[in-house]
């Protein structure tokens, strides 16, 4: 797909009503803390986020995907996709405004958001402490990203 309409898709993703603030916000957070503090600082909103934003009841991993999508889908957050390759849990989420919202350069540290809030969600759900989230693959232009929740 032409770079041009994946970039003008990405920057709808953000209301512009918020777009100069939540940048603004972004620059002054990037000048005063280190990328390992950003990141530290954005997974504890994104608990916070989570605690505020519970699950309802699952009993299977569709009832988690679909719980957890329906509260994106109703922030126009995007959807998330959840499988069980094997040992582990994937976590997609798909076309978050992250970037459209706090801008390019807030890329790297800006999706700890997403995972406070999955870490919380899945602990919520009885995963406890023995298992960790990580981000596996990178915010990419349209607002995708994986992680994984394993030992």
């Amino acid at each position: 797909m032409d770079s041009t309409i994946l970039e003008y898709l990405a920057d709808r993703q953000c209301s512009p009503q918020w777009k100069g603030f939540l940048a603004a916000l972004a620059d002054e957070f990037a000048a005063q803390l280190p990328e390992n503090d950003l990141r530290a600082l954005m997974r504890r909103i994104g608990t916070r986020f989570a605690d505020r934003e519970p699950l309802p009841e699952c009993k299977t991993l569709d009832d988690v995907q679909l719980a957890m999508s329906r509260i994106w889908m109703n922030m126009d957050w995007g959807w998330v996709a959840v499988d069980e390759p094997g040992g582990y849990l994937r976590i997609r989420h798909n076309c978050a405004p992250l970037r459209s919202a706090f801008g390019q350069n807030a890329g790297k540290w800006v999706v700890a958001f997403l995972e406070g809030v999955y870490q919380r969600w899945f602990q919520s759900l009885g995963s406890g402490n023995d298992l960790g989230l990580a981000q596996v693959s990178e915010l990419d232009e349209v607002g995708c990203v994986e992680f994984r929740l394993s030992r």
